[in-house]
């Protein structure tokens, strides 16, 4: 198996952690002490082999006929997944996905924090949801200033290497990329791209299809 494959297989464990997590809290709340893999499986409609292996990555044990200790096995996926520390970022392109992703709740639950946002626009410099928004030259030495290592990038396609250089030279090692271009960065920072376009894609040709695949 190629190291590409290897990874692909690897992101694809790590995007069912979210999904592990939340049916763990919610059975945390229940006032539950075990879970076992077959009833996370069950809530998600997994295979309970592939929920068992995933959760075994933890190295927390389970014990038989009852499970994985609850509360160990949340503490261990928030471990492994990097939330049981705050993330720190910011974000490039106060718009109107920008302005979403900025009065999202959620990222709170995943000890995310966006610090601060980047506009060309004098009508978006504010707050929006609490946050400040700064003018786009002042990205590098702002990024520089809060020492982040995320940047978020919601500007115009025309916009988007240059903004993206500018967070790379305040010093980020990840952006994670909403605009629809391939940018270019240095091998040591993470890019992830979030192709909307692509995605509302699969799900029109699935309903075209009647597919109810996951």
């Amino acid at each position: 198996m190629s190291g590409a494959q290897k990874s692909e297989i690897g992101d694809r464990m790590v995007k069912r952690f979210p999904l592990y997590l939340r049916v763990l809290r919610e059975m945390a709340d229940r006032g539950d002490i075990y879970a076992s893999g077959a009833v996370v499986a069950k809530a998600l409609s997994l295979d309970p082999i592939v929920v068992r292996k995933d959760l075994s990555q933890t190295g927390v044990r389970g014990k038989p006929r009852l499970g994985f200790p609850l509360n160990e096995i949340i503490n261990a996926i928030e471990n492994y997944l990097g939330w049981d520390a705050p993330t720190e970022a910011v974000l490039a392109g106060a718009g109107r996905l920008g302005s979403a992703l900025l009065g999202y709740p959620g990222f709170r639950d995943q000890g995310f924090k966006i610090l601060a946002a980047f506009d060309v626009s004098p009508k978006r410099r504010s707050l929006i949801a609490g946050i400040p928004v700064y003018p786009a030259s002042q990205i590098t030495e702002t990024v520089r200033r809060l020492k982040v290592v995320l940047g978020i990038l919601t500007v115009p396609a025309d916009q988007a290497q240059s903004v993206a250089d500018a967070l790379v030279a305040g010093g980020v090692r990840g952006i994670w990329n909403f605009t629809p271009v391939q940018i270019a960065v240095p091998p040591e920072v993470i890019i992830k791209r979030e192709d909307l376009a692509a995605s509302l894609a699969v799900l029109s040709h699935r309903l075209r299809r009647g597919d109810k695949g996951r």
